[in-house]
């Protein structure tokens, strides 16, 4: 139970989520359904709050002393990822979106496609629903790479 809620935490966790979530259950041997839907909830569990509310704390925060440094980049990295989805998306915004957080690349997933989709003002119910589609795909995505990196490693042995 233990390693269960380890997989959920990390997959809450800015930068890892469940990039990080799922390699780590493949790598204990944790069985794979449950650790992916464990995984999937726990990347979406801070979506809603960082649609409704992370702008905001950010534009508060972002000219105070000690964090104001860390909420401007985090502004500056909404913004961009904001912008650069608007760019190459044109109409397809939503299906943009799903992409966006869907492929397992450094700087994208759930908490930045969020943000962006709150910069651009998206709808909420649409956004949420995109990148619970994107997080879905990108933990099948995670799962068969590292099913293939520690069957791999394995084989080695």
């Amino acid at each position: 139970m233990k390693k269960y809620l380890i997989v959920l935490l990390i997959s809450m966790v800015p930068l890892l989520e469940l990039r990080g979530a799922i390699p780590y259950a493949v790598g204990f041997g944790l069985p794979l359904i449950p650790s992916y839907i464990i995984a999937v909830i726990g990347n979406m569990i801070p979506v809603p709050f960082i649609f409704l509310f992370a702008r905001r704390i950010l534009e508060w925060g972002k000219d105070k002393p000690l964090i104001g440094g860390f909420f401007t980049w985090c502004l500056e990295k909404g913004e961009r990822g904001g912008r650069k989805l608007e760019e190459k998306a044109g109409r397809g915004l939503y299906v943009a979106l799903l992409l966006f957080v869907g492929i397992p690349l450094p700087g994208t997933g759930a908490w930045t496609g969020t943000l962006a989709a709150s910069f651009l003002n998206m709808d909420f119910k649409k956004s949420v629903l995109c990148v619970m589609a994107g997080v879905i795909l990108a933990g099948v995505i995670m799962l068969a790479a590292s099913l293939g990196v520690f069957g791999a490693i394995s084989f080695l042995k």
